[in-house]
């Protein structure tokens, strides 16, 4: 299996307000960044072939899918992108509702945005499950492998 991911985020302010130009001007940096990481798998790039998740122009979407919960957790954590997580407050409001789920998909499955807008309302409803769930809610990754004997 694969994991999915969604995030969304509301601007504090439009794309091409001040207070949002260092957020904006690193966002090809960062999403390179993703694409280079062992284990990312895929992202979703808006062509306008999908319907976003809101027709709010200030709310923004992060799809993708990686090969394990590890790889996800490297690169939100662990790079560049971790000082940005760090100042969400300065770019974005707090959302009211769920605004980030995971779930896993089988291998190649890209997830749509009707799809993880669904992952988003289930964990919402009914909170985490193998269906979507959170960082502090993920299961066992299927990846993950604790060896207990030592190779000879």
């Amino acid at each position: 299996m694969e994991l999915a991911e969604v995030n969304i985020a509301r601007l504090r302010h439009p794309f091409d307000h001040p207070a949002t130009a260092e957020f904006v001007g690193a966002l090809d940096r960062i999403n390179a960044l993703a694409e280079r990481m062992p284990g990312f798998v895929w992202r979703h790039i808006d062509t306008g072939g999908s319907a976003p998740l809101s027709a709010d122009p200030m709310v923004i979407t992060n799809l993708s899918s990686w090969r394990d919960l590890e790889s996800l957790r490297r690169f939100v954590w662990g790079t560049l992108h971790a000082r940005f997580v760090e100042r969400k407050a300065e770019w974005f409001e707090v959302f009211e509702t769920v605004h980030f789920a995971m779930w896993w998909v089988p291998p190649g499955h890209r997830p749509s945005m009707a799809e993880a807008a669904e992952r988003l309302a289930h964990l919402e409803q009914y909170g985490p499950s193998d269906h979507a769930f959170g960082w502090d809610s993920a299961p066992r990754d299927p990846h993950h492998r604790e060896d207990t004997e030592v190779d000879a």
